[in-house]
């Protein structure tokens, strides 16, 4: 297996990755719901970037709202890789901390989703960066929130699953993008339920 720079992403490249793409096959009309109100807010998208996009269900989802949209994302784990890539053939197979966003280019719209609460805290202004390169009108952060930061043990594993305030660190870091939107998925949903977890969409101004 490639070696990679920290524990987090040998972690989700190896054998834990693989068995997440079996948890990770879900019914995706409420990221459908989450993402029809967070497109309602950013104009004229038409090129999608997903950093650590797993199997594409999110690209799917988002596939059915932009069909127009050119659509891809970087996945770490070979087994999700090779699940994405049968419908969106250019999703590159990599760790976001390597990937250059030069071989990206600039996209309308670049976002996580529940993949910063995954990575190496010491890595995130790395990340925050590369967000800030690739996404020429706007970023997407939807995490676990918390508003200072913690470590939560992670089914069993210790420093694998981290909250904090990642929206508001990017544009501390980034004040050429402010705050376009934001909300909240909560579990108890009557309709749509999913993980409780916020999102944040900011607009380069």
């Amino acid at each position: 297996m490639t070696q990679f720079a920290t524990e987090q992403e040998q972690f989700w490249a190896g054998e834990f990755g693989d068995e997440y793409v079996n948890r990770n096959r879900y019914d995706i009309s409420a990221t459908l719901a989450m993402f029809s109100r967070i497109l309602s807010k950013a104009y004229d998208v038409s090129s999608i970037f997903e950093l650590g996009c797993n199997i594409g269900q999110n690209l799917r989802a988002l596939k059915l709202l932009k069909p127009g949209s050119t659509i891809s994302g970087v996945e770490i784990n070979k087994t999700a890789h090779a699940n994405a890539v049968k419908d969106f053939p250019g999703v590159i197979n990599g760790s976001i901390l390597e990937i250059d966003p030069a071989s990206v280019g600039d996209v309308d719209l670049v976002f996580t989703k529940g993949v910063l609460i995954h990575i190496n805290p010491e890595r995130l202004p790395e990340v925050y960066d590369k967000m800030a390169a690739i996404g020429r009108k706007y970023v997407l952060i939807s995490e676990y929130y918390n508003p200072v930061p913690v470590t939560i043990d992670y089914r069993g594993h210790d420093q694998r699953l981290f909250k904090r305030d990642f929206a508001g660190e990017f544009m501390d870091r980034h004040p050429n993008f402010r705050l376009a939107d934001y909300g909240f998925v909560y579990r108890r949903d009557p309709v749509f339920p999913r993980d409780d977890a916020t999102w944040f969409l900011m607009e380069r101004k």
